[in-house]
């Protein structure tokens, strides 16, 4: 297999479970992480190697190391391998997406961007999603007529603050997630709720085209991170998927959708004892406000992720308050309303959209 994102917590349990069942790694790549890169090396054997920085070049025990972002394209067109994993974080992961597919390769897609952004142009039949809730939902899917689609959310790290001091909430704060290990920016997206929306979006995409696709989707907070996915069948039925939270799970169903190994321990009920189950409140996480309007017009997904991403840039560099993340993105959803008409008009509308957002527009 090629993996994009490999030093990433995605990418190190990718490589877990890729050595649990043989798999070979044909292609590294990955930011600036040298050190857990060389360690992989050592471990995984990979052909080719590719960095973000030419300077670290020098630094990386391997004799076949490239840098940037075009040699991520090259190396996947030159590749052997049938399978890319992309655990890339970031609009930047789109590109790497759209070479895959059209190179005739499977994706196991990590890189929620890569939907959210270009759903419209995406052959998504090629795509087996590595995420706990959509991996819950394609588990319980069954012949039978679906109502709705609910995946559950933990609430991120300030689910249980009192509103009014979240305007102050800091970069630190944004990382004390209370389930998961996770990187910067899914953190801080876990803790805007953006994260949730992203991935109802990403269900449109999965689940909702076609003649029998799912019209109506939504999401629920479940404190504890151990129900992932539920369906709603129209005969008035509801099925949940509930596994500990581990992502190597969906991670082993991408790799081989055929594998019978024991990934992770069940999860004890009676130990568990007890489920709380919240509503998504706007006043905690704004970004909700526009939940339907973009559940109606998922295109649009490319100006709340262009928009997100410059936030969350201004955000780290203490230009912005952490409450003004999800002001910048429903400002801009609100004044880029056009439509991508095709994949380039994707690249250029992300780009003004983050202008407008940077205030350089």
């Amino acid at each position: 297999m090629v993996l994009l994102g490999s030093t990433g917590s995605i990418g190190v349990n990718t490589l877990l479970v890729a050595k649990k069942f043989g798999i070979a790694v044909e292609v590294l790549v990955c930011g600036s992480n040298i050190s857990l890169l060389n360690k992989q090396i050592q471990e995984h054997s990979p052909k080719v190697v590719v960095i973000a920085n030419e300077e670290d070049i020098k630094d990386v025990n391997h004799s076949n190391v490239y840098a940037g972002s075009e040699a991520i394209l090259s190396v996947i067109a030159d590749s052997a391998s049938e399978l890319v994993v992309n655990a890339l974080v970031g609009f930047l992961g789109l590109r790497p997406t759209l070479k895959a597919l059209e190179c005739g390769k499977n994706v196991a897609l990590a890189n929620k961007e890569s939907l959210v952004s270009c759903g419209a142009f995406i052959d998504t039949s090629k795509i087996q999603p590595i995420d706990s809730e959509h991996f819950g939902l394609w588990y319980l899917l069954q012949e039978r007529p679906i109502e709705k689609m609910i995946i559950t959310a933990s609430g991120g790290a300030f689910r249980d603050w009192d509103l009014s001091r979240l305007k102050n909430a800091t970069l630190a704060d944004t990382q004390k997630h209370p389930n998961w290990s996770m990187g910067q920016k899914i953190t801080i997206d876990s803790a805007t709720m953006v994260n949730k929306m992203f991935e109802l979006l990403e269900a449109r995409w999965l689940f909702g085209e076609g003649t029998n696709g799912v019209s109506k989707f939504d999401a629920v907070i479940e404190t504890k991170s151990l129900i992932h996915a539920l369906i709603d069948f129209k005969d008035g039925s509801t099925t949940a998927h509930f596994a500990n939270a581990s992502m190597q799970l969906p991670i082993a169903y991408a790799l081989d959708v055929n594998m019978q190994e024991k990934i992770l321990n069940h999860v004890d009920l009676v130990e568990v004892g007890s489920l709380e189950f919240r509503k998504i409140q706007s006043d905690r996480y704004p970004i909700w406000e526009i939940k339907e309007e973009l559940l109606a017009n998922p295109v649009r997904g490319l100006v709340v992720n262009a928009a997100n991403e410059a936030a969350i840039e201004l955000f780290i560099a203490q230009k912005i308050g952490f409450m003004d993340i999800s002001k910048k993105i429903i400002n801009a959803f609100e004044k880029f309303t056009q439509a991508p008409k095709n994949v380039e008009d994707v690249f250029a509308l992300d780009a003004q959209v983050r202008d407008y957002v940077r205030g350089t527009l």
